[in-house]
């Protein structure tokens, strides 16, 4: 379990992540990167002085693994830094933890970083939380990954002391409320030791049965003394079952002629009574059975087994599972997850669950899991490690449905490299990529010309849900808020309107609906009237082009009846769509 956690520091605090808060302190990158390499050093040495007594160890073990830690910081980083809010909650809340880890404040370190570094006090102050909170992710994470316990955080802060020694001084010691640097170079080790050697560490899992009885050692001599002892009572036992065997056999026999008597009273239904399983005994044969019980008992367990499944009608079997596990997820600005699933059992859902509560903390997701008996297996289950990144990941959007993975928001960001981080972890039997709005409207454009032509034909038959069917291939994407008919959708209404003026000057009117929908992104009032804007707008362009005014109508649903989760960019694309629906 033993690591550098100043080289762990590091990776985490890279060039750029330095970059980022040079910038947002004003400051330059190199007086930055002087700060932290400071103090992440002086907060290693406040957590091994917190390790150095048993309740101080169990109470800091505990606040690493507390929900309120990220274990994701060390990726999360960039993100995290990229708003001056972001940066501010950070730093409250890496300054809370420390002082609930350290049971002390940490304004005086702060104060004295300021002094030796030249930097102003309140970019130290800011930087001492944004560095305890990247201290304490990191090693939750450390802790997670290696499934350590309280026993072994006395010995991994032991192992860092010649790490951190060379950034230390007097002064920072002081500031921590320490003995001098020589003094805690010369004791802290043999405290940490003596904690490690009585802290409560958790007993191993269970040894399998095989496994513990191959390391019992027991003397030959014992054994041979134990089959001399044992032949008495065996001859007994071998005797009583004997003895128990031909009752039984005699008992059966009796209860056959019985049967066979009533049999033969019976009327003709009797004729298709089951059969015997097997054939019957001679008594001639009990005394040999008798003799050979404890050779064959294994082997009349599993026959009578075998006999007793044939004896039983099969149940009928349940339909095969159809549906594709779904699993989705939006997480807020805070880093909040909502979590949306569809599992085929309760014990998968469980598991979901449990994990999330585990890994996240209880408060820390929104939960939304549904079962349906229907649903295949998730296999995404036994990858969901990797997916629990991005579930701290504020902006970022993911849908799995089945073997499909779809990235959207910050998560699909091609600086942060998910895609490519996801292909790797689930293997080439998922398609992973991330929503592209061009490339949907251009699918959906190839599709519905390819499909309208046929209702161009001179064998149409204008059938309304015909009709209905292809226009409703067409994708019209408008701009944000705006109900103008945009350009990529113009040749697509015109042949919509050639189709529907073909069926009226036919005498085959298509009477239609124009409806839209929105997503759930801003307002219901708002989403309503910009739906109903948008129908109209339709409407008004198809009777334009020449489109019988009184065969269409216009209504606006706002963000009802969606036809896809909001969670993701896909989703909200479908969710935002004009719907062509024929009048009753």
């Amino acid at each position: 379990m033993s690591i550098n956690t100043i080289q762990l520091i590091q990776s985490a605090l890279t060039d750029s992540v330095v970059r980022q808060l040079a910038e947002r302190f004003g400051l330059p990158s190199e007086a930055t990167r002087k700060v932290l390499a400071t103090v992440a050093p002086a907060l290693v040495a406040s957590l091994m002085q917190k390790g150095a007594t048993l309740d101080g160890a169990r109470s800091l073990f505990g606040t690493i693994l507390s929900p309120e830690v990220n274990s994701h910081i060390g990726e999360q980083l960039p993100q995290l830094l990229g708003s001056t809010g972001g940066v501010s909650r950070l730093e409250i809340a890496g300054r809370h933890l420390l002082e609930r880890a350290l049971d002390r404040g940490v304004d005086g370190l702060s104060d004295e970083v300021a002094v030796q570094t030249g930097v102003p006090a309140h970019a130290t102050h800011a930087m001492t939380g944004i560095a305890g909170a990247t201290l304490l992710g990191l090693l939750k994470r450390h802790f997670l990954e290696g499934q350590g316990n309280a026993g072994q955080l006395p010995t991994l802060l032991g192992h860092q002391l010649p790490v951190i020694a060379p950034y230390l001084n007097d002064r920072l010691m002081t500031a921590l409320g320490l003995s001098g640097l020589g003094a805690f170079s010369a004791n802290i080790l043999s405290q940490l030791k003596a904690v490690s050697a009585h802290i409560d560490h958790p007993t191993p899992a269970s040894t399998p049965v095989a496994e513990a009885l191959s390391k019992i050692h027991v003397p030959a001599d014992a054994v041979m003394r134990e089959e001399r002892r044992s032949h008495k009572w065996l001859w007994w036992l071998l005797a009583a079952l004997a003895a128990l065997l031909a009752f039984l056999f005699l008992r059966s026999c009796q209860s056959e002629q019985n049967a066979n008597r009533a049999a033969g009273q019976g009327s003709s239904a009797g004729a298709v009574a089951a059969q015997p399983a097997s054939a019957p005994v001679r008594a001639s044969d009990a005394a040999v059975a008798a003799s050979e019980v404890a050779a064959s008992a294994p082997a009349a367990s599993a026959a009578a087994s075998a006999s007793a499944a044939s004896a039983v009608q099969p149940a009928a079997a349940a339909p095969a599972p159809t549906k594709d596990s779904q699993l989705s997820f939006t997480v807020d600005a805070a880093g909040k997850p909502t979590v949306t699933a569809t599992v085929g059992s309760e014990a998968e859902k469980t598991q979901l669950i449990e994990e999330l509560t585990r890994r996240l903390g209880q408060y820390n997701f929104v939960p939304n899991i549904t079962v349906d008996p229907a649903t295949k297996p998730a296999d995404w289950l036994l990858h969901l490690d990797g997916l629990l990144p991005l579930m701290s990941l504020p902006g970022a959007e993911v849908k799995v449905d089945g073997t499909h993975i779809e990235l959207s928001g910050t998560a699909a960001d091609k600086k942060l490299g998910w895609l490519d981080k996801l292909k790797s972890l689930f293997g080439a039997s998922y398609q992973i990529g991330s929503f592209d709005v061009a490339h949907a409207v251009a699918d959906a454009t190839e599709n519905f010309r390819s499909a309208v032509k046929g209702l161009l034909g001179a064998d149409s038959s204008c059938a309304v849900a015909d009709v209905v069917k292809v226009l409703n291939l067409q994708v019209i994407n408008f701009a944000s808020a705006s109900a103008r008919v945009p350009a990529s959708a113009v040749e697509d209404l015109n042949q919509s309107a050639h189709v529907l003026n073909a069926c009226a000057g036919n005498g085959k009117t298509a009477r239609l609906e124009v409806a839209g929908y929105s997503d759930n992104v801003g307002g219901e009032a708002a989403n309503l009237q910009l739906s109903k804007q948008r129908a109209e707008a339709v409407r008004a362009y198809l009777v334009r082009t020449g489109v019988p005014a009184d065969s269409l109508i216009a209504q606006g649903y706002g963000d009802a009846r969606p036809v896809a989760s909001n969670d993701t960019a896909s989703g909200r694309f479908a969710n935002r769509r004009i719907e062509f629906v024929a009048q009753q």
